[in-house]
């Protein structure tokens, strides 16, 4: 078919797809694209003979035989469609959304015509198999009207290891039901242990449609893998349970699905009430009581993630998976009446209720606002950080000695000396002798009102119950619950209760509402610039007040998160790969040649997004210089101005205004802003017209032409002991995946300054960094607006610049 009726189409100056180009790579690579166009539809492309061979699928592919999908044959489309996705404007064909559903290999399989794909598709018979994260197993594209005009094919599933008889909805797994944004999730690996996701506390029962309501189950948490009749049992921390819990290991063996499934096994008496105590010392001989496994959530079913799904869509589908088991039962809920399920449940002894939004995603390893648990009674995970001896002498010990984490710092929460049963204090006891220490866990000298103590390496953690907190912090009349093996002592930390209505306050922990999102924040009086007394609340309140300019330059760019959890005096750190993030920030997968893997780069796409990064303590932002759309194609190129510790910032203004002096001279705008540290940086907007080579290549040469200009206050040498004191004129910032703290950004300097832009006029002698800071920066914008857009824009035209040097 040729790309002519593709070209035809397409006004390439208005549309971002990709220009008609042929290829001779022949990857045998496929993409299924989610097509918001006039009626969503997903459109499948086969890379075939140098093009694209494209269907458009209007009800999606389905992984059941029973669904015979229409697939109608549309324009061959170039081979780099396949990595497309973005807004087509409206006035040109296919105006919309274009998201990718799926994308990977495929290859043919034998026919009456071998495994020719022309022949196939001359025929109208293609058989394939695909090879993708979604779509995967043996199909066959069907002509059912051969020599028809209409050109209409059906898409069918055939009958493999891959194929589901569950009804399948393609939208259900989408990268997101809504009708722009898109929201990427880790695909799960159904063979590794996966982290549950987990409730914020909460203090107030309720009632709401939207939400509905579990018994809170008193035992250990498990996740259950299933995969070709292989079981494994963890616990949230990744402990096996196989053996211990061997005859919910054995029932799951005849499970004839592949699954992931999240529970809670607990022992209960003949009235179904469950007692921790007997689970933790549980031996399958001796115990009383009943083992069971309660089942309330599927990650992942034969070959499909779930996660996406809504809660009840995910719950809807267990019922079926786990019939007719002894131990393994399904955790039934309610809808809307949390004070009625609350209310049995504490009257039969119970701990209390999850409350969980019925349309919640499933987020792996973060504790979400979306489920929420309001327990009867206190209870809380305390590492044991040492032993004091009897007062009135007989017992075992006295006491434990009991801690948390706050942030980094151990912090003392009290001592409790009831719960234990005797037989229960020896063992606890041999096992603390074997921890003892001299050091004080805690680092300082706490009140223990005369008792005696006894140190231990703080590794143990247990479940105490007691009444409330008191106002110093501790626990009031605390009881011992049991260890907990299956938690880690970094999981021990003050977890203060969320009211569901609450929005953000300048409190400790909250939750703030950020159009439909509720973005957690914590710690929000952590001094953050000591020398100012400028807190976390204080950066993210920035944030807040000019996301609407700052978002321009950060959206749909790769961020390399430079985190200062504890303020600008203490260690910092960068993260790029970030695998365990809420499901509505978005991330992108890139292929890193000095790690050798694919890193997921956070995208700051939304208000929500970028004060998410600032409550994780990234006080700078740092994006790269191109777009997810265009990564190869920096938007922009950037010279860097350096100072040395010898130079003064009166040096570098004078660097600035010689690189205005060559701008000029090569008839191109560049827009220049503060670095919010010691020096300057002057942006030339190149439009991504360019690679980063030749971006790089050609800053380089302007920086030869600053140099000769200031030879005896710049240099270009990259070693610092060869430049001798003067100012770096660094242009090796445009690199691929090279970052730059990001205009208006904070900084972590003395004094919180921004990274500010300047029109020319101000640039000159008087000029000082600490002008432009987080408190003054939100009205500057208010009465200037925002200088620095055209970066953003039209690119310059190097050849032309060039030549005009050369004048």
């Amino acid at each position: 078919m040729g790309l002519e009726d593709y070209i035809r189409k397409r006004k390439f100056d208005e549309t971002p797809e990709p220009e008609g180009e042929m290829s001779r790579e022949d990857a045998r690579r496929f993409v299924i694209q989610r097509h918001q166009a006039r009626r969503l539809h997903y459109d499948l492309r086969l890379e075939m003979e140098g093009v694209l061979k494209s269907w458009a699928v209007p009800k999606g592919p389905s992984m059941n035989p029973s669904d015979k999908r229409l697939a109608i044959m549309t324009e061959d489309h170039p081979v780099k469609y396949l990595t497309f996705h973005g807004t087509i404007p409206k006035g040109n064909y296919g105006a919309g959304v274009m998201d990718i559903w799926d994308e990977g290999t495929y290859k043919i399989l034998e026919s009456d015509d071998g495994v020719d794909p022309i022949k196939q598709l001359e025929r109208g018979d293609l058989k394939i198999e695909f090879f993708g994260k979604k779509i995967k197993g043996s199909f066959a594209l069907v002509h059912t009207n051969r020599g028809s005009e209409k050109n209409q094919w059906l898409l069918i599933k055939k009958k493999d290891n891959f194929a589901t008889d569950l009804e399948y909805d393609a939208e259900v797994f989408a990268a997101s039901a809504k009708p722009i944004k898109s929201s990427k999730i880790k695909a799960l690996n159904p063979q590794e242990f996966i982290k549950p996701m987990l409730a914020s506390p909460a203090k107030k029962i309720f009632k709401d449609p939207d939400w509905v309501f579990e018994l809170k189950w008193d035992g250990y948490r498990v996740m259950a893998n299933v995969f070709n009749g292989r079981v494994e049992l963890y616990s949230r921390n990744g402990i096996s349970y196989n053996t211990k819990f061997a005859a919910i290991t054995k029932e799951l063996q005849d499970l004839p699905h592949d699954c992931i499934l999240d529970g809670e096994v607990v022992i209960v008496d003949y009235n179904g009430t469950p007692d921790f105590q007997k689970l933790q010392n549980y031996d399958p001989e001796i115990t009383e009581g009943a083992l069971r496994y309660y089942v309330f959530d599927l990650l992942h079913l034969n070959g499909h993630d779930t996660i996406s799904l809504p809660l009840l869509e995910r719950k809807s589908l267990l019922p079926e998976i786990l019939e007719d088991f002894q131990h393994i039962l399904y955790c039934d809920h309610i809808e809307a009446m949390g004070p009625t399920l609350y209310k049995r449940a504490t009257e039969a002894g119970m701990e209390g209720v999850i409350a969980k939004k019925a349309d919640s995603a499933y987020t792996p390893g973060y504790r979400s606002e979306q489920w929420l648990k309001i327990k009867s009674t206190n209870t809380e995970d305390a590492i044991i950080c040492g032993y004091t001896d009897s007062v009135k002498g007989g017992a075992i010990f006295g006491s434990l000695i009991l801690g948390m984490y706050q942030e980094e710092n151990l912090i003392y929460v009290g001592n409790c000396g009831s719960g234990f049963s005797a037989s229960e204090q020896r063992q606890l006891l041999q096992k603390l002798q074997s921890l003892e220490t001299e050091t004080n866990p805690f680092g300082k000298k706490i009140s223990l009102k005369g008792r005696n103590p006894h140190w231990v390496k703080p590794e143990l953690v247990c479940e105490v119950k007691f009444s409330e907190w008191t106002k110093s912090g501790l626990m009031r009349h605390p009881i011992y619950k049991g260890l907990r093996r299956d938690k880690e002592w970094t999981e021990a930390t003050p977890q203060p209760s969320k009211d569901k209505s609450s929005k953000a306050t300048k409190s400790n922990d909250s939750y703030l509402e950020v159009n439909g999102v509720s973005v957690p924040v914590s710690n929000l009086d952590k001094v953050y610039w000591p020398d100012a007394g400028y807190t976390k609340y204080d950066l993210i309140d920035y944030y807040l007040h000019i996301s609407e300019i700052i978002l321009p330059y950060l959206k749909d760019r790769p961020q390399n998160l430079h985190r200062h959890p504890n303020g600008i005096l203490k260690p910092s750190f960068y993260q790029k790969d970030n695998e365990t993030l809420p499901d509505w920030v978005e991330t992108v997968k890139i292929y890193s040649e000095s790690s050798k893997k694919d890193i997921d780069y956070l995208l700051c796409q939304n208000e929500a997004t970028l004060l998410y990064m600032a409550n994780l303590g990234c006080i700078e932002i740092n994006p790269w210089n191109s777009t997810v759309q265009n990564l190869e194609h920096p938007s922009y190129t950037v010279i860097d101005i350096d100072p040395s510790e010898k130079n003064n910032f009166e040096e570098v203004i004078e660097v600035v205004l010689a690189t205005k002096e060559v701008l000029d001279l090569a008839k191109i705008k560049g827009y220049c802003k503060t670095s919010g540290s010691s020096g300057m940086h002057i942006y030339i907007p190149l439009g991504s017209n360019y690679s980063y080579n030749e971006a790089r290549d050609f800053t380089k040469l302007l920086c030869y032409f600053i140099h000769e200009k200031l030879p005896k206050l710049t240099s270009m040498e990259r070693a610092v002991k060869n430049r001798k004191g003067k100012i770096y004129l660094d242009y090796l910032q445009n690199r691929r995946g090279q970052t730059l703290a990001a205009p208006y950004c904070a900084r972590p300097k003395k004094g919180a300054p921004v990274s500010a832009p300047l029109s020319w006029k101000e640039v000159k002698p008087g000029l000082a960094i600490l002008d432009f800071t987080i408190k003054s920066m939100p009205q500057r914008l208010t009465e200037m607006g925002d200088w620095f857009a055209p970066v953003l824009g039209k690119g310059i035209d190097m050849e032309r610049a060039i030549d005009n040097l050369g004048k």
